[in-house]
């Protein structure tokens, strides 16, 4: 594959910058891509970058990593759908992970849930991604399972990963949702713990119960995955498809699930738009219902 451009919606240490930077390593350490640069364009909650691809028309060295996330700002912010852009391919699911500072008195999920349930416990509450994002997605949705109304949720935003273990460590907020990957060394290190995981298994090297092991009725996995802008040619297209295809069957790909407490999710091309088309019927419903509640 010749060189390309991958752009990132928000900023470094988000689970959207590091599964690019991990997409780029993985193409260059296997001689799929002679050269592959990343860089970060955020604003707009991730709606300038999606922006910046549709006025980039034709620029068949652009991709784009995104996600459920900006699914949904599109949505927020009635700005250009996932849809208008070319789909290459779905790459990885992760669970969510509820995070908390290692001295945190919640030692246990239950331990958090008795305080939120009571209004006059403030609870704060953080994810790295805006409103509608996943981080935030996951949190209501637990609220809603819990019988927990919306006004007992306060939902503090920091734009992307680096901000938001800042403010965790600096107990800046209680608990924290994020991607399972994105703070596993300082989860490692000592410095937060995981109180619970949204995904339908536990994840390996992490000591922390399922949603579903604690008895609440949900599971939830974020996604990501490439596009490019309108207008490249078909030729171009399945030749970016086709060195996404082959990154998927190396071992230095497998390797980087495993040490990202990523899933394999890979699908491509127009079945990838089949899956970004319905995405975006499902997001939609999904936060008008959140937004009655």
């Amino acid at each position: 594959m010749s060189e390309v451009r991958i752009m990132v919606p928000n900023p470094p240490g988000s689970g959207y910058d590091m599964t690019a930077r991990t997409v780029a390593a993985t193409l260059k350490d296997t001689g799929l891509a002679a050269e592959v640069d990343v860089f970060n364009l955020p604003g707009a909650a991730g709606t300038a970058g999606m922006a910046r691809l549709m006025y980039e028309a034709g620029n068949d060295r652009l991709l784009l990593q995104m996600g459920l996330g900006l699914v949904a700002r599109t949505h927020l912010q009635d700005t250009h759908r996932i849809t208008a852009a070319v789909p290459l391919a779905r790459m990885v699911q992760e669970p969510t992970v509820l995070l908390v500072p290692a001295d945190s008195p919640y030692r246990t999920l239950d331990d958090l849930v008795d305080d939120w349930r009571d209004p006059d416990v403030p609870v704060r509450l953080g994810g790295g991604s805006s409103p509608g994002g996943p981080d935030h997605l996951a949190l209501m949705l637990l609220a809603e399972r819990l019988g927990i109304p919306a006004a007992n949720t306060d939902y503090i935003w920091h734009d992307g990963g680096g901000e938001m273990l800042s403010a965790l460590v600096e107990q800046r907020v209680d608990v924290a949702a994020s991607g399972a990957g994105e703070y596993r060394h300082a989860v490692e290190a000592g410095e937060l713990r995981v109180l619970a995981v949204t995904g339908p298994d536990p994840i390996p090297g992490i000591d922390a119960p399922t949603l579903r092991e604690l008895g609440i009725d949900l599971e939830f996995l974020n996604w990501r995955g490439l596009l490019a802008p309108p207008g490249i040619s078909e030729s171009r297209r399945e030749e970016l498809i086709d060195a996404l295809d082959e990154l998927r069957t190396t071992p230095e790909w497998r390797d980087a699930l495993n040490d990202n407490h990523w899933h394999d999710a890979y699908l491509a091309g127009d079945d990838f738009g089949a899956f970004l088309a319905a995405e975006d019927d499902r997001v939609g419903g999904l936060l008008a219902r959140l937004d009655e509640s």
